[in-house]
């Protein structure tokens, strides 16, 4: 059982490996990643206030998996792919639950189109905009062992976020 404190940090040389493909074989794996990638973003949010999405290497797991859930709508991307990539980008400060007080300024796609396999193993595509096409770029980075701030615009790309009970 896996959870928050399993959330791999910025440094561990997991975090920059390319995930392997999961396959029918993997029905309980996968099946144990989504409650361990649930719990771990579930606690995220408990403390933090933030948390959208998770991947799969993220808790360890070198596979190439990412678990949404938004507004109690829990969606499973198995074996992600983007097929399409927007020319029109857009800049936003990004954030990340293996830099979890750490803010990185980076481009991405307004619009992407992502095709993914359900845990029923059915295949999906769909297009996502603004926030959500970005939120998926994001994890699928993760996949492929990109972290944002190997896409940050430049060296001053970086803030700490903004505490609600700052130290005195």
């Amino acid at each position: 059982m896996k959870g928050l404190a399993d959330i791999i940090l910025l440094g561990d040389e997991r975090l920059y490996q390319t995930c392997e493909s999961l396959s029918f074989q993997d029905d309980a794996l996968i099946q144990e990643m989504v409650t361990d990638l649930h719990r771990a973003l579930f606690q995220f949010r408990e403390i933090y206030q933030a948390g959208r999405a998770i991947a799969a290497p993220q808790l360890g797991y070198m596979k190439r998996l990412i678990y949404m859930n938004i507004d109690g709508k829990a969606t499973v991307f198995i074996n992600p792919e983007l097929v399409f990539l927007s020319d029109k980008m857009f800049e936003l400060w990004d954030d990340c639950m293996s830099l979890p007080n750490l803010l990185v300024r980076v481009k991405r796609h307004q619009t992407i189109h992502i095709r993914y396999q359900d845990q029923d193993w059915n295949f999906h595509t769909d297009i996502l905009e603004g926030d959500l096409s970005e939120l998926l770029q994001h994890e699928y980075d993760h996949l492929n062992g990109v972290l944002c701030t190997m896409r940050a615009i430049d060296e001053k790309s970086f803030r700490w976020k903004p505490t609600a009970n700052p130290p005195k």
